[in-house]
């Protein structure tokens, strides 16, 4: 099993995807647990304000280190990573989920408003991720991809265990074209081999049109 601590200002705004779909079956058939931890518990204001203005002026807010320092001290003792989702951080990719899919314990940091104190990312985070070159409102989306892109590798997850090696990115290629019924629709036609039940015909194809598809989308994914 797999356990995810999320702190967030905003929980109630991870509550629906993980009330759903496979990261809800996941947490039903014991796989993977899931705790959304309110960052604005540790806080020791009256208000239970968790952001002050920055040193030095400027636009915007700062996250403040005491309530978010409190908090990963209270989660952090069995936790293998404390991730801080930012937008300056490792770029999330097929081959770093698979990696964090063997983790028993991980604690997720929602950032918001003009980030955190540094001193939180020099002194706590263990590794910081991005799941692409822009900003968003705040880090609850970006963890709710990532845990996503975890979770469905866990074996037991998927009712086809075998699915997700097939996924696009797995090998550094893109996922083939697939097809389904009815064959023939307005004239366009399933190609001819996939109604063959040859495997190896069938294989072969998927993976020239698995290469073909990557040389014409995402050809640096080749080179790697």
């Amino acid at each position: 099993m797999i356990r995810f601590d999320i702190i967030t200002v905003l929980p109630e705004l991870l509550e629906s995807p993980f009330n759903h779909s496979i990261l809800k079956r996941a947490q039903s058939k014991g796989l993977v647990e899931v705790n959304l931890v309110q960052l604005r518990d540790y806080s020791t204001n009256k208000h239970k304000s968790v952001d002050d203005y920055a040193y030095g002026g400027g636009a915007g807010m700062v996250m403040m280190i005491e309530p978010i320092a409190a908090c990963i001290n209270d989660l952090k003792s069995k936790r293998q990573e404390i991730i801080y989702l930012s937008p300056d951080g490792q770029m999330l990719d097929q081959q770093l989920s698979n990696r964090l899919s063997l983790s028993k314990n991980l604690l997720l940091l929602c950032g918001h408003y003009k980030g955190i104190d540094e001193r939180i990312r020099e002194h706590f985070i263990t590794r910081e991720i991005s799941i692409g070159d822009y900003v968003l409102s705040g880090g609850e989306l970006a963890a709710a991809v990532l845990c996503d892109s975890i979770i469905r590798l866990v074996p037991g997850v998927l009712s086809d265990e075998t699915s997700a090696l097939y996924d696009s990115f797995q090998d550094n290629m893109i996922a083939p074209p697939v097809y389904s019924r009815p064959a023939e629709f307005n004239g366009w036609k399933v190609p001819d081999v996939l109604l063959s039940g040859n495997e190896k015909l069938i294989n072969d194809w998927r993976f020239e049109q698995a290469i073909l598809r990557t040389r014409q989308r995402r050809p640096g994914l080749l080179d790697e």
